[in-house]
């Protein structure tokens, strides 16, 4: 296991700014109102070979625990405390440019009573001018200072080597990265707000991990939690609420939304969950319309089942199935993340799709498949031209892509490329994994041939010359015979008697 090292500090000092830096990564989101981060969020450091986790944490307000009235911030910092219970290394994060604060004194209390390596990090500090003066009022806290600068770079180098000594005696020798574990299945949680992600997160790994709150809206960032069931490594991503985006309306909302979106485009499997007891909303039909047309591998866990009376069931089942006649392959789950009830499906379902996604089949099979859907039912005419498929192939891409070799791509259209995807899932045994088509021509096309209706064959006339003759009124076609058995340009029958005559 990584030596953890924990970012702690109150509110709005920048540690987020100081956890992407650490990782190299843009993971947390950063803003200049206070509160953003509640969740702990992690991510893995790597110096000169030593590679550490580390953790991100909201903003710790110890009065918060005498008083029933902070609500979320309670929460927060429980969640502070228990990423300091399980950190190896405390980075004890200031203000550099305010100075010791009260909060700060309070902080460090708590802080030292863990008995922990600590290094105090002044934040802030722009160059080493400003560091003297920066720093002298946090020497009465009796810990080793290190000043930087997370928005410019002062100083981070020099943190993460000292970062790297104080966690070497945590560093398992025996530790290699052919023993590591692997990456796991990556989940993430999509949905609108107060639907039940972060409950079911929890209910899932068997802690409160996330924190839950009756406010809509209090997940803000793309949370990642990596847990161990069964035996078996799992990642989940816990994202932030996705409204309208009418609804959107400060810069903060419009990066979680961002943020959520693009987890779910980097996760091996998505889970949209939807709140029974509000019904299906518009925007959970565009969330649906969206996965599938981003084929991303997803299905659907209808939280809080247990508030919706039996009698009320079936049309509730019925109003769903509706809605993804869409995507008729996506699995719908009801589950109830406060009983229980039928979570023990999500992750089998999950692995299943996953298993799908990663499926590779064979050039004889695929060829024979496609000779029997396209036997069964021919394409159609289109402009006097049938589509000629020729073979397929099956491309690297994930989630299964199958690529048709066609005369014409073009004769393909939607109504039968749908056709093909749906016979493809019947004769290829992929029933809940996102499935594409993708049509090419595999030779160049062909220019259907000019008839001219009035004109008769060329007969070894230029078309320049033929053209000449038309522009001064004479005639360069073939006279058609007058009489049955008549040679073509042959006169009319006065008058070759008449030129007998003479």
């Amino acid at each position: 296991m990584l030596p953890i090292i924990a970012l702690l500090g109150r509110p709005n000092v920048g540690k987020s700014s100081l956890f992407n830096r650490l990782i190299r990564k843009n993971q947390a989101i950063t803003h200049d109102m206070p509160g953003v981060t509640r969740d702990r969020i992690y991510g893995e450091m790597d110096e000169d070979g030593v590679r550490l986790a580390v953790v991100d944490t909201g903003g710790m307000l110890p009065d918060s625990l005498d008083d029933d009235n902070y609500g979320i911030d309670k929460s927060v910092f429980e969640q502070a405390t228990e990423a300091m219970e399980e950190a190896d290394v405390l980075l004890f994060v200031v203000d550099g440019r305010e100075g010791i604060t009260g909060l700060d004194e309070a902080v460090s209390e708590k802080v030292r009573a863990s008995g922990k390596p600590i290094l105090l990090v002044v934040n802030k500090i722009d160059g080493p001018e400003q560091e003297a003066k920066a720093t002298a009022d946090f020497h009465s806290l009796g810990l080793e200072i290190a000043p930087v600068s997370a928005a410019h770079g002062f100083g981070l180098n020099t943190l993460r080597a000292r970062i790297a000594e104080l966690a070497q005696p945590f560093i398992e020798q025996a530790a290699d990265d052919e023993d590591a574990p692997e990456r796991g299945l990556k989940i993430c949680m999509l949905g609108r707000p107060n639907a039940g992600k972060s409950s079911m997160v929890n209910a899932l790994v068997g802690q409160g991990r996330q924190i839950v709150s009756e406010v809509a809206g209090t997940t803000r960032d793309s949370v990642q939690i990596t847990y161990d069931i069964g035996g078996k490594r799992y990642v989940f991503v816990d994202t932030a609420g996705v409204r309208r985006k009418a609804n959107i309306q400060d810069h903060l909302e419009k990066l979680s939304v961002y943020r959520a979106l693009t987890s779910s485009k980097r996760a091996d499997v998505t889970i949209l969950v939807l709140d029974a007891m509000e019904g299906l909303s518009r925007q959970d039909k565009r969330l649906i319309d969206y996965l599938a047309l981003q084929r991303t591998p997803f299905f659907v866990a209808v939280n809080k089942i247990d508030l919706v009376p039996k009698e009320h069931l079936k049309a509730l089942r019925e109003t769903y199935e509706n809605a993804l006649r869409i995507a008729p392959y996506v699995p719908t789950l009801y589950v109830s993340a406060l009983t229980g009830s039928n979570l023990q499906k999500v992750l089998p379902l999950a692995e299943d799709i996953r298993a799908e996604c990663t499926i590779r089949i064979g050039t004889g099979q695929l060829n024979r498949a496609m000779t029997e859907a396209t036997t069964r039912h021919m394409p159609p005419v289109i402009n006097r031209r049938r589509a000629k498929f020729f073979y397929m192939t099956q491309a690297d891409d994930t989630p299964p892509t199958f690529v048709f070799f066609v005369n014409d791509a073009e004769l393909v259209k939607p109504a039968y490329a749908r056709y093909l995807e749906s016979q493809l899932r019947k004769l290829l045994g992929i029933r809940m994994a996102p499935l594409q088509a993708v049509f090419r021509s595999s030779h160049e096309k062909k220019e259907p041939e000019r008839v001219l209706k009035t004109r008769a064959p060329r007969l070894g006339k230029s078309r320049k010359a033929m053209d000449a003759k038309t522009a001064q009124g004479k005639k360069h076609w073939v006279d058609t015979p007058s009489k049955p058995g008549d040679k073509p340009g042959a006169k009319s029958g006065k008058a070759s008697a008449s030129r007998k005559k003479g």
